[in-house]
């Protein structure tokens, strides 16, 4: 009975550091967006003092929400973000699926390319990237920023398709030629379908990397397609920083995100397990 007793009460104290540690990294997540939020909600002159006294005011929601330049940028970010993920979706799970089933020249030849592609610092692509959009006239435009993002998405994701689908036993895609399917055929039927988690997974992490993307938005884009990170980040400026109109507009951008999140935990839980 003294061993049951001990060991009941170093278990419920493992239970108590346990729930403690998780409640210090959960108030380490949420004091910045917390933070953020109430920072929003003050007048610019109390965004200093935001500990201090009961002043609230949705002025720089209304600011924000008036401007066509940030409704403008966010439109942008959205249809942005969602052409990247569809497209890079559609390239990755045929490349994942070919790096998983098929050894040879062109799977190795490819594999090579893309590892090559991701071993470099992608911050170094900046500048060519740059050049390669003006003289392409290209600059400032949609598809001249959804062609470094489908990169991107590309060489990192492929890797990850070709670990799901490397976890999908092939003896159904077997069975399923036997009985008549082509290889196509029956990648559509039987591949595909098993890996939706996987590819829901995907396809979420891969429109929030885009949406909250700055560095290549920063350098490819300009007045004509503004999107939602430049823009916040315009609120420093030599007057100084508008944080309580910067706050609002992060409060903002986090909803959509935030959404499609709750929205796709269960298949990026998932789709991680395959």
């Amino acid at each position: 009975m003294i061993v049951d007793g001990f060991n009941r009460l170093l278990h419920n104290r493992r239970g108590l550091f346990f729930g403690l540690a998780l409640a210090i990294v959960c108030f380490l997540f949420a004091f910045p967006v917390l933070w953020l939020i109430l920072t929003s909600v003050r007048p610019q002159s109390g965004v200093y003092y935001v500990h201090r006294g009961t002043e609230f005011t949705l002025d720089a929601y209304r600011q924000i929400l008036s401007d066509p330049r940030v409704i403008s940028a966010f439109i942008n970010s959205a249809v942005i973000a969602t052409l990247a993920t569809v497209f890079s979706i559609m390239v990755t799970v045929g490349s994942g699926y070919m790096l998983s089933r098929f050894k040879g020249r062109i799977a190795n030849s490819w594999f090579g390319a893309i590892y090559v592609f991701r071993c470099i610092p992608y911050i170094s692509w900046v500048l060519p990237l740059y050049f390669v959009s003006q003289s392409w006239g290209i600059y400032d435009t949609y598809i001249g920023l959804l062609l470094p993002h489908i990169a991107v998405h590309v060489c990192f994701f492929s890797w990850l398709m070709k670990g799901f689908f490397d976890g999908i036993d092939p003896s159904m895609e077997y069975a399923a030629m036997i009985d008549g399917c082509s290889r196509w055929g029956a990648f559509i039927r039987v591949a595909l379908p098993s890996a939706m988690p996987a590819i829901t997974a995907l396809a979420t992490l891969c429109w929030l990397f885009t949406w909250n993307e700055f560095l290549f938005a920063l350098t490819l884009t300009g007045e004509r397609t503004p999107v939602i990170t430049v823009v916040m980040a315009q609120f420093v400026h030599e007057m100084g920083i508008e944080w309580h109109l910067m706050s609002a507009t992060a409060v903002l951008a986090l909803v959509p995100a935030f959404a499609l999140t709750l929205f796709g935990q269960k298949y990026i839980v998932r789709g991680l397990r395959i």
